[in-house]
């Protein structure tokens, strides 16, 4: 009898990257269209999270307080309500590329002008109209990310993804800390909010430079055989599916609990901490590191811990590393919960959208996406405005208390009500 030891099949895969990462990546059968798609996610990340890192802090620099700053953040959450829905019934009938294309134009255009027109009712409007224009990301992420890979290699893609998303971020957290010193240092003289708002351009440019990949881009048209009374009825289908009925109000209520704090994050070390700006870019850069190297090892855990559960250890983890920091004064110790709580909160959307995709069938992933979307957009809007009303009415610790609870809440239930076996009903899907 062979009594050697060996290794767990998930230890083997992760030496086996650091190893030989070109192998890694070769087992993996990635598709030439999924390193196009990575390639326009790779320019949507990296300029879309460094504006939305920043651009609180800019509002902050022109004299807006959290209560503006909550209705701004929750227009745009509206936006992408409105537009989430109609955005998955154009990508059924006309196919994600178009999508994508008016996606890659109008969203770095219309956050361009919000960097521009620093009035609060056209920053809440123009919030509002990107919002609307980025809708179309979710779906397209989503549904086009599941239509390029296999159930297979669904993880890894999700996570690299993830993981270059957080990688670019980290030098972007750099150069927002420290732009307007190397500015002075060459005699250029600027002020804190001019060099915020060039920073913020610049990454709207940088999110343009997407629509070159997305033009070389080819996805699975929309399939022709869906009637009419389907189309129109898909909503209520929908609806009736056991595995979304309860995965859509729990992921919507995880959600809640990242659009309160998230927006928020860095003006909570700003203003309620008193960090300065170089050491905010810091430490937004040390994030994205652990970011990084959390969504990397993310397929290891969820395949030792299964999804369900390696998804609600996330969220625990998450709820108390929220209620830490509402009980610490001491910006050492803030700061340190603070980078740990972004790996724990950034580990669990891999995981999220990866049950999501494998619950759901091929031809319906994108109406999938379009109503979780739908469901965290609605909430996500109330809880962003309430979030900054309360901030600005009772202070952080209070309110960090209050976002835990809910965030244990969403773990528990999680726990309780979603099964791992469970599978959408295709007599759901196909009417």
């Amino acid at each position: 009898m062979d009594v050697r030891f060996k290794a767990p099949p998930e230890r083997t895969r992760a030496a086996s990257f650091w190893k030989s990462p070109s192998a890694w990546f070769r087992q993996k059968n990635l598709s030439r269209g999924y390193w196009i798609f990575f390639l326009a996610a790779f320019f949507f990340d990296a300029g879309f999270s460094v504006y939305f890192f920043l651009f609180n802090l800019y509002l902050l620099d022109c004299h807006f307080d959290e209560r503006a700053m909550g209705l701004i953040g929750g227009a745009m959450t509206l936006g992408s309500l409105v537009g989430t829905l109609p955005a998955g019934a154009l990508a059924r009938r006309i196919g994600l590329r178009p999508l994508l294309i008016f996606l890659f134009v109008s969203a770095p255009v219309l956050n361009a002008f919000r960097t521009l027109w620093i009035w609060e009712p056209a920053q809440i409007s123009l919030a509002f109209l990107a919002g609307l224009a980025m809708s179309c990301w979710g779906v397209c992420f989503l549904s086009g990310l599941g239509s390029l890979t296999t159930e297979q290699s669904r993880t890894a893609a999700f996570s690299l993804i993830f993981s270059a998303s957080v990688g670019t971020s980290m030098l972007g957290g750099i150069v927002c800390g420290y732009l307007r010193q190397w500015l002075g240092m060459v005699g250029i003289a600027m002020q804190a909010a001019e060099t915020k708002r060039l920073i913020l351009l610049v990454s709207c440019g940088i999110v343009l430079l997407g629509l070159f990949p997305v033009l070389q881009l080819r996805l699975p048209s929309p399939s022709k055989e869906k009637t009419a009374n389907e189309n129109r009825h898909w909503l209520r289908e929908w609806n009736l599916d056991p595995f979304l009925r309860r995965f859509l109000p729990l992921m919507a209520l995880w959600s809640a609990v990242l659009a309160a704090f998230n927006p928020f994050a860095n003006v909570y070390l700003s203003r309620n901490l008193h960090i300065p700006m170089t050491q905010i870019g810091l430490i937004f850069s040390v994030a994205q590191v652990v970011q990084l190297c959390m969504g990397l090892i993310a397929p290891v855990v969820f395949r030792m811990l299964g999804l369900v559960k390696g998804i609600t250890v996330t969220q625990i983890t998450a709820a108390l590393l929220l209620v830490s920091m509402a009980g610490t004064r001491n910006g050492g110790l803030a700061i340190a919960l603070y980078l740990i709580f972004s790996a724990a909160q950034w580990m669990s959307s891999p995981g999220l959208y990866n049950l999501l995709m494998d619950k759901t069938l091929d031809a319906d992933r994108s109406n999938a996406a379009a109503m979780t979307l739908f469901c965290n957009a609605l909430i996500g809007s109330a809880a962003t405005a309430g979030a900054g009303i309360l901030f600005a009415r009772f202070g952080y610790p209070p309110v960090l208390v209050g976002i835990s609870a809910i965030a244990l809440i969403a773990a528990l239930l999680f726990l309780a009500f979603i099964s791992p076996q469970q599978r959408v009903a295709p007599k759901a899907i196909a009417g």
